[in-house]
């Protein structure tokens, strides 16, 4: 909590060029950006960093090739575009993955069109990825002998991309690459609002939630990245923007792995939403979205776990039909859509896209940003960046290149990684090497666990049965990832959450450990807290805040 700490008192002494409201996505980019330009940010979430939206998304990168339906072209050509540059920047952490898709009889278009729609996909992503192929019945038997052909026509294969940890830990990655260049971030603390005074500064009253003290933050910009509660907190600051939200939830389950091949099995739902059945190592991800719901706050029912069930057992070849009992973990999210108004949110639902919409208000010197993918995520920092230039600040460092793995570090580490052997001391378990799996975790921060394993080789060892991470991990997540519940280690800055159930981790080895290094003598309160808390996928405000109608950010 140190860290924390000191940041939230620099949050209070300091005046920064710019105050980032959100820790998701858009916030965390746009404080990587505005950073890595030279630019002296601030940082807050009213919960922990990829609390809400951003922890609750598929996990893929991709092109947006539903869109290409509405005829959408320019944006899943900026997609695609967009999807190549994560792969190619983040190479650890964005990697591409196929999409097995099998067409019912009777579906709304013919099999060879859409094939011809996926080589036109291929060629807005400039061919970057492996070519689409035409599949029979008999490749789609041969190949994934589980998948129900009896009512398909075939189908085909395509590319997009997926993250290898989860969208919480790439959303962390950025903030952690914003401090690294001097932004100073904080989460669990609260904006409640704020003006701009004569001073040309706004200031902003927050609120840390943890330790019940209050404070005020002063910026010559503000950014509202408070994903689906920006226009909440605009209307605490008096903005007044062409754009406003609504929602639409994503439904995924996590259940025991359901096919051998590293692949995505997609389908089309009974109600013509595509489906997906993601792998995830040991688990596989089934799901959908596109619900449209009124609220943020959003959960899994059991007529969503119901509707997820049927249309899995429908298309598969299971030795048993999957139930309620094989789920392992829930993920529901509210999907914040950006649109002119209420009119156009009505027409054609499911086609609304996901496309981010930034308004700004030059004289105050106020950025809202509305909707997004986490596949633009870069292009949004990029276009933050841009605005704040229109505002007459000065970027001090405008060609520095803030996205992107430290390549010479990346070179350097596994330099040292091979003198010492460090893929020796990998688990038997374990899905993949050491030197892989802490590279992309920690990039350059990887340099100091190696060093910690060199001094002793007992920070290699697994510390959570069951789990991949390693004592030196979380020596490292205590003092540099401001874990403050244990959730926020479980659920966010690991996916030990997402892929076991709460009782395996309840019983799980080391996990009293694991939470003395995090919270010290707090270790067996943060334990109890997790375990009596009932875990909904979108949570309710935490206690000390506003209810929803007028809670802060």
């Amino acid at each position: 909590m140190q860290l924390r700490e000191t940041n939230i008192a620099k949050l209070a002494q300091k005046q920064f060029d710019a105050l980032i409201i959100g820790g998701g996505i858009n916030g965390a980019v746009a404080a990587a950006a505005l950073s890595g330009k030279g630019l002296k940010v601030a940082l807050i979430d009213r919960g922990d960093f990829a609390g809400f939206t951003s922890s609750q998304s598929s996990n893929l990168a991709w092109g947006g090739i539903k869109y290409m339906e509405s005829y959408d072209f320019k944006l899943v050509r900026k997609l695609c575009l967009s999807r190549n540059r994560l792969i190619r920047n983040y190479p650890s952490s964005v990697k591409e993955v196929r999409f097995f898709t099998t067409l019912g009889k009777g579906f709304r278009y013919p099999r060879l069109a859409l094939w011809a729609g996926t080589w036109l996909y291929w060629l807005f992503g400039n061919g970057f990825t492996r070519t689409p192929r035409l599949l029979s019945r008999r490749d789609i038997r041969r190949e994934e002998p589980k998948v129900r052909v009896s009512e398909s026509v075939g189908g085909f294969e395509y590319s997009d991309a997926y993250l290898q940890d989860n969208d919480a830990r790439l959303t962390f990655n950025f903030v952690r690459t914003a401090m690294n260049r001097g932004c100073i971030a904080a989460n669990y603390v609260e904006s409640r609002g704020g003006r701009r005074e004569e001073d040309g500064l706004w200031h902003i009253d927050a609120y840390n939630k943890v330790q019940g003290e209050t404070l005020q933050i002063r910026a010559r910009v503000l950014v509202n990245a408070a994903g689906p509660f920006v226009d909440e907190h605009n209307g605490m600051t008096g903005e007044r923007t062409e754009h406003h939200h609504v929602y639409s939830k994503g439904i995924h389950l996590i259940v025991p792995r359901i096919a051998e091949q590293k692949r995505v099995l997609t389908f089309f739902a009974d109600d013509g939403r595509l489906f997906f059945a993601i792998p995830m190592g040991r688990r596989t991800c089934i799901g959908t979205t596109d619900t449209r719901v009124e609220s943020p706050f959003t959960q899994v029912t059991d007529e969503d776990r119901r509707f997820v069930l049927d249309n899995i057992n429908q298309r598969l070849e299971l030795d048993r039909p999957l139930e309620p009992g094989d789920i392992l973990a829930e993920r529901c999210g509210v999907r914040p859509l950006a649109v002119k108004s209420d009119k156009g949110a009505d027409r054609d639902w499911t086609q609304l896209s996901r496309k981010h919409a930034i308004d700004a208000d030059t004289e105050q010197r106020h950025l809202s940003i509305f909707g997004g993918k986490l596949t633009d995520c870069i292009n949004v920092g990029e276009e933050v960046c841009e605005w704040v230039e229109r505002f007459g600040i000065r970027l001090p460092e405008p060609g520095f290149r803030w996205y992107g793995e430290p390549t010479e570090a990346h070179e350097e580490f596994l330099h040292q990684a091979r003198l010492m052997d460090l893929d020796a001391y990998t688990a038997k378990e374990s899905s993949e090497p050491l030197s892989v799996r802490l590279w992309r975790r920690y990039n350059e921060r990887a340099l100091v666990l190696l060093e910690a394993i060199r001094r002793d080789p007992r920070e290699a060892e697994v510390l959570i049965k069951g789990t991949e991470y390693i004592r030196c991990e979380l020596q490292e997540t205590k003092q540099r990832e401001m874990v403050v519940t244990l959730e926020d280690f479980l659920r966010r800055r690991s996916k030990i959450a997402l892929v076991e159930h709460r009782d395996t981790i309840r019983r799980a080895p080391g996990l009293a450990e694991a939470c003395s290094i995090l919270f010290g003598d707090q270790a067996q309160a943060r334990l109890d807290e997790y375990f009596e808390t009932r875990m909904p996928c979108a949570k309710k405000p935490l206690q000390g805040q506003r209810p929803p109608a007028g809670n802060a950010v």
